[in-house]
């Protein structure tokens, strides 16, 4: 992949969060994330390569664009896997809540997991912490080897998990070994990512989300060194069997980084819709609107904040009254 495809990247990015968080607080998320994908789609247009969407919005009879096996970028350039998510956190939009982003990831043809839209049950950590967890150790064991990394105690360790009724148990068991747990309403991604920067305050994703969120949390900790493993957890026999469609013939076994994102090199990029402990969310200023993103690449380790100033007036098609 050439260098400069990530930073083409960034504009997919913005310009999704863009058009999207016009709609933070309106409770509407189903406009927001219309706004975000036609935004996206639009952008993906002019960028130099032959991407084929693997993680999407969904089937072709699903989703009118970004829909699994459809084909972006000008037909020039690497062939790539592209995973999407036009706005994570849709409910997060729609009630002004933290946390969304506008998200892709990349790798070379063939080296992302074609994760099926299902439940997957999640570990991810920070660099400090890599080889040093599992989804086979108990909850207790992971808390104490991350807070052995860390050089802290586990009253210390705070654990971001997803506020579902499923993860009751499990939001037990975190209190009962002393731990703190961030709550989140939805934007696993943003909390996985966020595992791997201190200034966040997280130290530990744990739980069940979406399998493709974890390919795309797991692409992003590839490039800042970082880990996550899931564990696909279908719930009736026709999910099995799109597993076994997909080449993954033992659904119970745990999906490490490599089989996430393989090869060397991918590319991650994200621009805050909403605040979070990372990201800024979109401001609007009249005709000037101002992002905060994120890009890292994996073969060069390298990671850039980008603030960015765009005229709404020379952009009408992101100006959405």
């Amino acid at each position: 992949m050439e260098r400069s495809l990530t930073m083409e990247l960034v504009r997919v990015v913005e310009a999704a969060a863009i058009a999207s968080g016009r709609w933070m607080g309106r409770g509407d998320k189903d406009n927001a994330d219309d706004a975000a994908t036609q935004a996206m789609r639009d952008v993906f247009d002019t960028i130099p390569m032959k991407g084929t969407v693997v993680i999407g919005e969904g089937e072709m009879d699903e989703a009118p664009m970004l829909y699994i096996g459809e084909k972006l970028g000008n037909g020039y350039g690497p062939r790539l896997d592209v995973a999407v998510d036009p706005l994570e956190g849709t409910n997060i939009v729609a009630c002004g809540e933290w946390n969304a982003l506008a998200v892709l990831a990349v790798a070379d043809h063939g080296n992302l997991l074609h994760a099926p839209d299902m439940y997957m049950d999640k570990i991810a950590v920070g660099p400090e912490s890599v080889g040093k967890v599992s989804l086979d150790f108990t909850v207790l064991e992971n808390l104490q080897a991350v807070a052995k990394a860390k050089n802290k105690n586990i009253e210390d360790i705070v654990v971001a998990i997803l506020k579902r009724e499923r993860h009751e148990k499990l939001i037990q068991e975190i209190r009962d070994a002393g731990a703190r747990i961030k709550l989140m309403q939805d934007g696993d991604v943003a909390a996985a990512i966020n595992t791997a920067f201190e200034d966040t305050g997280v130290d530990i994703l744990l739980g069940s989300g979406g399998a493709p969120e974890g390919v795309l949390a797991a692409v992003a900790l590839k490039c800042i060194g970082g880990e996550l493993q899931g564990r696909l957890l279908p719930q009736d026999d026709d999910e099995i069997a799109r597993c076994k469609k997909m080449g993954i013939d033992d659904v119970n076994r745990v999906l490490l980084m490599d089989d996430l994102v393989k090869g060397d090199d991918c590319i991650f990029a994200a621009t805050g819709v909403t605040d979070g402990e990372l990201l800024k969310g979109v401001r609007y200023q009249g005709e000037v609107a101002f992002t905060q993103s994120i890009v890292m690449r994996a073969k060069s380790g390298t990671v850039r904040f980008i603030d960015g100033k765009h005229s709404l007036r020379k952009k009408p098609d992101l100006f959405i009254k």
